[in-house]
């Protein structure tokens, strides 16, 4: 096992070296033998999948120095697996797409040396190695959004990304530093055995260290998964090659999400920072899918659903559900991958034709149509919904033990009504003129959300945690009084009925508008089309930073 641990970062790796050294052949030969060494990685991630089902051995494996070592365990190899697939799509679908960019041949090296980079930071088991591995993913996805050296743009948009993410990294690695200062190790299964033996350890003025490594470890998360108000990255690296923004929102925009699993143990005595997690996703759920609806341009709002599509995931994780945000992560991966190399499909005929391309994406998103076919529906069920399950749920959900945890029911209640809410929107935007069959769409729809993710839950839980009690003191810190659980079901039961209502009034009215528009409304209107004034107040302050530098530049020659 170890050995094949070791190989899965080492094979794209090594064909980022073959194909630098081979720059000369023919570039279709190149991308072909990326694509195969993209192939065995799989490959090898699924035999890594299945041998740790078969032994249910979680290993640490040294490399004889303090870092370097690699984990292997569910964690580690489900991600290798998720990262493994969405790669080879990727890959793939560049060999022609990219073919008339240029760089075609240093676009396939630095997709496999990013494709490196992830295996290896999915199966760190220290924190060198995590934190070499994470602030890597950075710098290479700075390289490949800025692939294009002739547009501005592009290293404008890409730099920005690379700003926010090195600020993400120094939480991260401030926590490493007040780890090894308590416990002198960076090995993680030591580092969580010392805290599970201590858990009221203090750091630095006096601090509990526990809660503070967990704040630090949620705020890199947040840099990194694009939360409110660290979120404006994340829309305006459309600029890149559409390839990367189909493996940037199906994976490394994931990293949030896995970070904070990773440091599972460490959260069971952070109750109070789960509650943080929890109203930042919240937050920027809400937002995410508000900003959303309100695009015209269809990349950057596919951007925002990923933005409130990874608040959704950070609420799960707020809420102890770890095991339903991995889940999350790999349907999403999947099924925004494939989506926006489907977006890039509609650019790239809009392109090469002078008329409207037809096809069901742009007509749902941009004119606001029904789709004719009923097919993507299948499609889309099958890769959120199935796939994920037939690789861990029916080889788990049989097994024993509590049906949810603690909090099972504010999960499956609250996300169950949220998610539902969007599917509900959703559906009746396809069916508003069939009323019967909006009504079945609306039944089949909750059903489909409660029963597969409380079946789902339970699968990734006895998969993830092996431990019960470590999934069930999860949910213990992660609990919230009953009397604000009333509260928030009650403000989102508000918000969804309003939210019905003026869907009805408008309807109603049949779109059309008389008289003048309130200022309300305009000023309403001006907040959304300009994305909340995030990006405006951060250009304003870098103004202001960049102003006083001037100021203190000259009082210093004074001096």
């Amino acid at each position: 096992m170890d050995k094949l641990t070791a190989l899965l970062p080492a094979i794209p790796l090594s064909s980022a070296i073959l194909i630098a050294l081979l720059a000369g052949r023919p570039q279709r030969s190149l991308a072909r033998l990326s694509v195969a060494f993209s192939v065995i990685t799989l490959l090898l991630a699924a035999a890594s999948l299945v041998l740790y089902l078969s032994e249910r051995d979680a290993q640490w494996i040294s490399s004889g120095l303090p870092w370097g070592s690699l984990y292997h365990d569910p964690l580690s190899s489900i991600m290798s697996l998720a990262v493994a697939g969405i790669s080879l799509v990727v890959h793939v679908y560049s060999v022609r797409y990219m073919a008339e960019e240029r760089g075609y041949v240093r676009f396939f090296v630095l997709l496999d040396l990013m494709t490196a980079t992830i295996l290896l930071m999915v199966a760190a088991g220290d924190l060198i190695t995590l934190l070499v591995a994470w602030h890597l993913v950075g710098v290479l996805l700075y390289f490949l959004l800025g692939h294009d050296l002739q547009r501005p743009t592009a290293q404008r948009y890409a730099f920005w990304t690379f700003f926010t993410y090195r600020l993400g990294d120094l939480p991260l690695a401030l926590a490493a530093v007040l780890l090894y200062q308590a416990f002198g190790t960076v090995s993680l299964p030591a580092l969580f055995e010392h805290l599970a033996a201590a858990p009221d350890t203090q750091t630095i003025f006096g601090l509990p260290l526990a809660a503070t490594v967990g704040l630090l470890v949620a705020l890199a998360a947040f840099a990194r998964s694009a939360q409110f108000p660290l979120h404006t990255w994340l829309p305006y690296t459309m600029e890149g090659p559409t390839p990367v923004s189909a493996l940037m929102h199906a994976g490394i925009v994931n990293a949030g999400g896995f970070i904070i699993t990773r440091f599972a143990p460490v959260f069971v005595y952070a109750g109070e920072v789960l509650h943080l997690v929890f109203a930042v996703g919240l937050v920027t759920a809400i937002l995410g899918s508000v900003l959303m609806l309100t695009q015209n341009d269809i990349k950057k709002s596919l951007g925002y659903s990923t933005m409130g599509q990874m608040g959704f995931m950070f609420v799960e994780c707020g809420v102890g559900a770890f095991s339903l945000a991995i889940y999350h992560l790999i349907a999403h991966g999947l099924f925004k991958g494939t989506l926006f190399l489907g977006a890039g499909g509609v650019i790239g005929n809009a392109r090469n034709h002078d008329g409207v391309p037809q096809d069901d994406v742009y007509t749902f998103v941009v004119e606001r149509k029904p789709v004719a076919s009923r097919l993507p529906w299948v499609v889309a069920a099958a890769i959120t919904v199935v796939v994920p399950f037939v690789i861990l749920g029916l080889s788990h959900w049989l097994v024993g033990g509590d049906f949810v945890g603690q909090q099972g029911g504010i999960i499956l209640l609250f996300f169950g009504w949220v998610t539902g809410a969007q599917l509900l929107f959703a559906t009746y935007r396809l069916h508003a003129e069939s009323p019967w069959r909006l009504m079945g769409m609306i039944i089949l729809s909750l059903t489909i959300v409660v029963a597969g993710y409380t079946l789902i839950e339970h699968a990734f839980s006895q998969f993830l945690f092996p431990d019960q009690n470590l999934s069930e003191r999860i949910y213990a810190a992660a609990s919230i009084p009953w009397a604000t659980f009333d509260v928030l079901v009650a403000i989102l039961t508000a918000a969804i009925v309003l939210g019905w209502l003026a869907t009805y009034y408008a309807a109603a009215r049949g779109g059309t508008r008389d008289g003048d528009v309130s200022p309300l409304k305009l000023a309403f209107y001006s907040l959304i089309s300009r994305e909340l004034y995030v990006a405006d107040v951060y250009a304003r302050l870098t103004e202001s930073v960049l102003a006083l530098s001037k100021r203190l530049n000259v009082w210093t020659r004074w001096v």
